[in-house]
């Protein structure tokens, strides 16, 4: 694969992406570097394996291992009896050989001794039966016995290892998720009702429960939603999901807190897991000292599908924007994962495009679930960097080899920024209520694939953009994109009608503006009326199948005349004080507006009233690109399946150019100043194989033009 280390450019260019941000501190202070390891279970070894571990790390350059994930019964074996000592000299070993840990609280799998002294610590299902031990985070998030238990473990971890050099950070449980409908939580769900409304009249106006004659009289009446139980009222399903997501960040608080007591100075995190809907990150984020994610994209597609690339990116932009500064991929499999429908191999390159592909959205640090694949149990051929056959030359093992010998070299990227003028409205609470409202579509809804179809235009430019929730303020961008913003939060519409009024352009689309903070119907003209110069009079839901077209006039937005299909949703409407861009062009609604665009202030906001196809938001967004002035990290066309990357930091710019296609890709570059393989000025055409990758870098900003296919 072609490579260009990270070498200081000779000849300075003429900045051209203006929003300076300063270069970060590192994630962990006594380790100015990436990161390169991952979860490490000595506890299933003996102490051979240990010393073969360790020799096969220095060969993997590997610099970080997270330990302790898993292993409370092998620190408490039974209550009150602790076996701390082979966990010593796994701590030894790794500072002997300047490792760092991340170190594990282990509640995410309590030992079977807990749950059959305290069964109260066990989950309680939607059904109402209480879960048996096993599996992993299988606990109650209220059980007072069970945040007394992870409390002791985890001040007893920070207590012995506070102070041991080979200590970087403290990685508190694994992949927090998952609800518990047992007693405890549900009077704890009671009382967040009650903080939340202060009255039962309040809650009952809030909830609508006068239809079907669902009003609550008395606090007790209110049970969780679902299971065998009510199902009917929105407000309380969407409460439900926010006080489930709370009591996961109350969890972590405590757990992370008793660390904090002990050992303040140590940096605390937790692995989120993308958009896993159950965890509002932006609830978490701000008790985590750095964000820290797992990524595994390959779930439902194979490897060479652009569309899971995407994603991959979208994720890893959302977690760079929870905190604003670079994050650690904490998990990722070298390999395949065993619970794909197919476990399909990564190709060649793949896996360090994969770790690159991080790294130059924001990521610093690439780390793996596991470091040595099990021999038994449920994920025993879930891929590791040390397989089954325990060979340091086979294929998945050379290629985080490589890429831990690229991660070496990039030094200087850490800390770097990646500023955005772009924001992507992402919201949790929209999701939940987009899922539960029943209508104008049953299935089909898909808010994150529409988010996404956003996403990708963006991406396909080599734009940064920043992943955000509704409740950010949004000073700083040129351009705000919030597909189907169904719910709007109290204060939301103040904000947009802010950035539009100041200079901004917001983009948004059919099913926004519909409900309010606890899911009821706007009556009269939805808020957002003023700000996009128009009313909804109905929504047409065509069928699967069914399209009708849109049809563009005159503007600098659009081509005159352009075709593009529409399906799915179609909503109707009346402009104000908008003009229509695009019009519909069969059915009994031709002709009526399907984009507008309205002037507000010194703005402008455009309104997309169909789910259309994604040459139109292709189109559009570019359009729209280019008039604000937003360019990425090169100009011109890129090749299909090429993304080229920024991060900036101490007057240099970090290009990283990542082929996310199974063919190989020549892209032409025009600048000067570039430094190829040998730290010479480079120029002219960059071959990249399948899956292949370069980062390049020079002075400020200039531009990179032109591509090929």
């Amino acid at each position: 694969m072609p490579r260009v280390h990270n070498k200081l450019a000779s000849k300075p260019k003429a900045g051209k992406l203006t929003k300076a941000m300063p270069r970060h501190s590192p994630i962990i202070s006594k380790a100015p570097h990436m990161l390169h390891g991952g979860d490490y279970n000595p506890e299933q070894w003996d102490p051979q394996t240990w010393t073969e571990d360790d020799r096969l790390m220095g060969l993997a350059h590997v610099n970080s291992v997270t330990l302790g994930v898993f292993s409370w019964v092998s620190l408490e074996p039974e209550e009150g009896k602790f076996t701390f000592e082979w966990m010593d000299k796994i701590m030894d070993m790794q500072a002997a050989a300047g490792r760092i840990v991340g170190l594990a609280t282990p509640s995410a799998a309590s030992p079977a001794w807990l749950s059959a002294k305290y069964p109260d610590s066990l989950r309680v299902g939607q059904d109402g039966v209480r879960r048996r031990h096993g599996n992993r985070v299988n606990y109650c998030w209220t059980s007072p016995a069970y945040r007394a238990q992870v409390s002791k473990i985890a001040t007893m971890l920070a207590e012995r290892y506070k102070a041991h050099p080979a200590l970087g950070y403290f990685h508190v449980s694994n992949e927090y998720g998952g609800e518990c409908f047992c007693d405890l939580c549900q009077e704890a769900f009671r009382g967040w009702l009650k903080v939340r409304y202060g009255n039962l009249d309040t809650l009952n106006k809030a909830y609508w429960t006068a239809f079907w004659g669902h009003t609550y009289t008395d606090w007790s009446q209110i049970e969780a939603p679902g299971g065998t139980g009510e199902t009917a009222v929105y407000g309380l399903t969407l409460d439900w999901k926010r006080f489930a997501s709370d009591r996961i960040v109350d969890f972590y608080r405590q757990e992370s807190g008793a660390l904090k007591k002990v050992a303040p100075s140590i940096p605390v995190t937790t692995n989120l897991m993308g958009v896993y809907p159950v965890l509002d990150p932006w609830k978490i984020a701000p008790y985590m000292d750095f964000i820290a994610w797992d990524s595994y994209p390959w779930f439902s597609s194979t490897p060479s599908d652009l569309g899971s690339w995407t994603y991959t990116s979208f994720a890893h932009d959302l977690n760079r924007s929870l905190k604003n500064k670079p994050f650690v991929l904490m998990e990722c499999s070298p390999s395949s994962s065993n619970w794909y429908p197919v476990m399909g191999l990564k190709r060649p390159n793949a896996h360090v495009l994969e770790g690159l592909q991080a790294v130059a959205h924001g990521a610093d640090g690439v780390q793996y679930f596991q470091w040595r694949q099990s021999r038994g149990s449920s994920e025993q051929f879930h891929g590791a960097v040390v397989a089954h056959n325990n060979r340091s030359d086979a294929r998945v093992f050379r290629e985080v080899a490589d890429l831990g010998r690229e991660l070496e070299s990039l030094d200087d990227v850490v800390g770097a920024a990646k500023p955005a003028e772009v924001a992507l409205i992402y919201d949790w609470e929209n999701s939940w209520a987009i899922d539960m409202v029943a209508a104008p579509r049953t299935k089909n809804r898909d808010y994150l694939g529409t988010v996404l179809a956003h996403y990708s235009a963006f991406w396909s430019q080599g734009v940064t953009v920043d992943v955000v929730d509704s409740d950010q303020d949004l000073s700083g961008y040129k351009l705000v994109v919030a597909p189907m913003l169904f719910l709007l939060k109290d204060g939301v519409v103040e904000r947009l009608a802010k950035f539009v009024e100041g200079g901004g352009t917001l983009m948004t689309t059919y099913w926004s503006g519909w409900v309010d903070s606890t899911t009821l119907a706007f009556q009269g003209p939805s808020p957002l009326s003023k700000l996009l110069g128009l009313w909804t009079e109905e929504t047409d839901a065509l069928f699967d199948g069914q399209s009708n077209q849109v049809v563009s006039s005159a503007s600098d937005l659009l081509t005159k005349g352009a075709k593009y299909s529409a399906s799915v949703l179609c909503e109707l409407v009346h402009t104000t004080t908008a003009e229509s861009l695009a019009s519909y062009g069969s059915d009994f609604y031709a002709g009526r507006p399907a984009v507008t665009r309205n002037k507000f202030g010194s703005g402008q906001a455009i309104f997309v009233a169909s789910r259309n196809e994604q040459s139109f938001t292709n189109d559009l967004l570019i359009s729209l690109m280019k008039q604000l002035g937003i360019s990425g990290a090169v100009e011109g066309d890129l090749p299909t399946g090429i993304t080229v990357q920024a991060r900036h930091g101490d007057g240099k710019d970090f290009l990283f150019v990542l082929n996310c296609s199974d063919k190989e890709k020549a892209v032409r570059l025009g600048e000067s100043g570039l430094i190829d393989l040998d730290g010479a000025e480079f120029s002219g055409e960059l071959i990249l194989p399948a899956f292949g990758t370069a980062i390049l870098v020079r002075a400020k900003a200039g531009s990179l033009v032109g591509a090929s296919n």
